[in-house]
């Protein structure tokens, strides 16, 4: 199949050329078809699967016809990161098509999105709460609305953004396209997709398993050896660009300037960084000035950086879900790649809980010549270190009934949207 047998206008196409695309991916051979027909869609498809061209395109086709100068789609993304990739992606795909595309979050000046949206836009891109500030000052219009897409939508119930979408859809016009993508489908997600979908078509592709292009492995160490094996994983491994996963921001940021001492080209990505400056270390870190890129899970998703060869889970992840995403960073577009993640004893209730879902075990690896008994360094007088509860515990915290995820220790959900509102921008993650 190639992209002609679903008869897009030449000026689509022609972007489609231009990007590079030889073939849809099973996401877009199932997707596309039903988006142009005008259904609900509910997708389900890990990271790295092609899924926003899968909207993209025949949202392009669509709005080519019709009316300009006015909200005609409205895609919803948890992060900044993913809504400027998907801005970009209609951008690309669609520079032939004359269709203008604007981002919408927070943590940037909102005077300037103010004025884009005066001159006229198509297609707006969104983060939910800045989206809501635009709502209650009445600087956009969502009335003449054709198509909503709610992306990573398990991702958005994991930051606490569900109260805000159901604020938004009371904005927007009833009769419209909805669609709805997910790698995971929880509970709350079904609820979700239930609410907004109406005679939806399902499409999913392989989501509770990596790509077959990665290989992943397991070494277990002591927590306060992890920093010093990471070093000995990479003095002893050819790689060409290292994605490293922490549990929160200040680790991040620690270990990438720990990692630049030690000579490599290393950078972090956080959520205390300004917009401009996670703007620049993503921009490095896909252009090869940074070889290693230290961040937390706000990397995890909707950054599209396919020349990632290794993926290091420095802390492993909260969710068995997390972790496919996680790895799903490197071994894209038929490329190989590796994975490693450095447990301790207190993550073996999540390396289950991975290993069920999986159905397999994963391998278990050391290094020759690595000193695993290295005594803990002395702590400094006065300082102690609060307990860190085990990856079971994490685990049966996010399965008690009626509870909220709490992702990387930060605030529960409610709080969260209320540190959100009082700051006036986007809750920064956890990618």
């Amino acid at each position: 199949m190639d992209f002609q047998t679903f008869d897009f206008q030449p000026q689509i196409m022609s972007g489609i050329k231009a990007a590079g695309y030889l073939s849809p991916t099973p996401i877009q051979q199932q997707a596309i078809p039903p988006v142009l027909n005008g259904s609900d869609v509910m997708g389900l498809a890990q990271t790295g699967t092609g899924k926003t061209a899968a909207f993209a395109l025949p949202i392009l086709q669509r709005l080519s016809s019709g009316g300009k100068g006015y909200v005609r789609a409205l895609i919803v993304a948890p992060t900044r990161e993913l809504a400027e990739q998907i801005h970009e992606a209609f951008n690309s795909l669609g520079q032939q098509t004359g269709l203008r595309s604007i981002t919408v979050y927070g943590g940037v000046g909102i005077n300037p999105q103010i004025a884009k949206l005066k001159r006229g836009t198509e297609i707006v891109v969104a983060c939910p709460g800045r989206l809501l500030d635009h709502i209650k000052q009445g600087t956009i219009d969502l009335s003449k609305l054709d198509v909503l897409v709610l992306d990573e939508a398990d991702q958005m119930f994991d930051m606490g953004f569900f109260p805000d979408i159901r604020r938004i859809l009371k904005h927007l016009p009833k009769e419209r396209q909805t669609l709805l993508f997910s790698a995971t489908m929880p509970k709350e997600i079904r609820h979700l997709a239930h609410e907004v979908l109406h005679d939806a078509v399902t499409v999913q592709v392989g989501t509770t398993a990596p790509a077959e292009t990665v290989s992943h492995a397991l070494y277990p160490v002591a927590q306060h050896l992890k920093t010093a094996l990471l070093r000995e994983l990479l003095k002893r491994t050819d790689t060409e660009s290292v994605l490293v996963f922490t549990r929160t921001k200040h680790r991040a940021k620690r270990l990438g300037q720990q990692l630049d001492r030690d000579g490599y080209r290393a950078t972090s990505l956080q959520g205390n960084l300004s917009q401009n400056q996670r703007q620049k270390a993503l921009d490095g870190f896909r252009e090869g000035t940074f070889q290693i890129l230290v961040a937390t899970d706000i990397a995890a998703r909707g950054i599209d950086v396919s020349q990632v060869s290794h993926v290091v889970n420095y802390d492993i992840p909260s969710t068995p879900e997390a972790y496919i995403h996680r790895i799903g960073r490197t071994g894209r577009a038929t490329r190989k790649g590796d994975a490693f993640t450095l447990i301790t004893n207190e993550d073996r209730g999540m390396v289950r809980a991975i290993e069920k879902l999986l159905n397999s075990t994963i391998e278990r690896h050391t290094l020759d010549d690595f000193d695993y008994n290295a005594a803990a360094p002395p702590r400094e007088p006065g300082k102690s270190r609060p307990p860190r509860s085990s990856g079971a515990d994490r685990q049966r915290v996010a399965a008690k009934p009626g509870s909220r995820p709490v992702k990387n220790g930060s605030r529960t959900s409610k709080s969260a949207q209320g540190a959100q509102r009082s700051r006036g921008r986007q809750s920064q993650a956890t990618v």
